[in-house]
């Protein structure tokens, strides 16, 4: 369970980023996080994970406190955070393989890391992995020869590599086409049933938040004024988080008509 209390993040004097958010996010849920630009979302999942230090509140997985750790025993919390990115975050002169085992660095030892020597267990699960999400056959390949959907998926094989109690997405589909983005929410919706994962999204298509997710929580100016089931975010709602901005008909259209449209592939 990810807990989230009060959750405050300023910079400076500037006005909060984030102001007083609560969530709780229960077993294999999967969560849209929604808003225009500079609403907070990528904020949001930063403070979850650290990358970005919160300026007040408390963030508990499965019962421990994040806020308030350092050192070794933050390096042993993050183990338990995965992170998707937008960007991929791939080393692209590393095999689709040595990207993947990189989601293993929290867990072996300084000469292993270096060498890139993993435990035979961590190539078995890495191949496990690879095969669900139909990339297996990449192994070899350096990531740099490979589409935006594959660099994708070989993301999410990392993040899932590290046994996460929790999975993060910072617009995971922004950078691929809309067939592309239709497969890897469709491929994060499946995970989160299977592993009993509870996942995070921040996305800006809210035809797929709908589509794709359990719950829709919207932020405008660092606040939460939307949460609830997605057939309860309707048009008023979409004018109360985006403020009346005119988003793009592929923000807003079902997602299920793009489905019909879009024939399915194998993960």
């Amino acid at each position: 369970m990810l807990e989230i209390s009060g959750l405050t993040k300023r910079y400076g004097q500037d006005a909060p980023v984030l102001t007083g958010l609560d969530l709780t996010v229960e077993g294999n849920s999967i969560i849209a996080i929604v808003g225009a630009s500079g609403a907070g979302k990528s904020t949001m999942l930063r403070c979850i994970n650290r990358l970005v230090e919160p300026t007040s509140g408390s963030i508990r997985l499965n019962g421990h406190e994040l806020v308030d750790l350092k050192g070794a025993e933050l390096r042993r919390a993050r183990r338990r955070i995965g992170m998707v990115f937008q960007g991929f975050n791939l080393i692209d002169r590393l095999t689709v393989m040595e990207n993947v085992l990189a989601g293993r660095l929290g867990y072996v030892n300084l000469f292993q890391a270096v060498t890139r020597r993993y435990p035979a267990s961590d190539i078995e699960r890495a191949f496990q992995l690879m095969e669900r999400v139909d990339i297996a056959h990449y192994a070899n390949k350096r990531a740099d020869e490979l589409s935006g959907g594959e660099r994708q998926r070989v993301g999410v094989v990392r993040a899932l590599m590290q046994e996460p109690e929790v999975l993060l997405a910072d617009e995971p589909t922004a950078s691929l086409d809309p067939r592309t983005s239709e497969q890897i929410m469709m491929l994060l919706q499946s995970l989160a049933s299977e592993l009993s994962l509870p996942v995070l999204i921040n996305i800006h298509n809210v035809g797929q938040a709908k589509t794709y997710t359990e719950r829709i929580v919207g932020l405008r100016h660092g606040r939460m004024i939307f949460d609830g089931l997605p057939d309860d975010f309707t048009h008023d709602a979409l004018e109360a988080v985006y403020g009346g901005i005119e988003a793009s008909d592929e923000s807003i259209a079902p997602a299920a008509k793009r489905q019909r449209e879009v024939p399915h592939e194998p993960f």
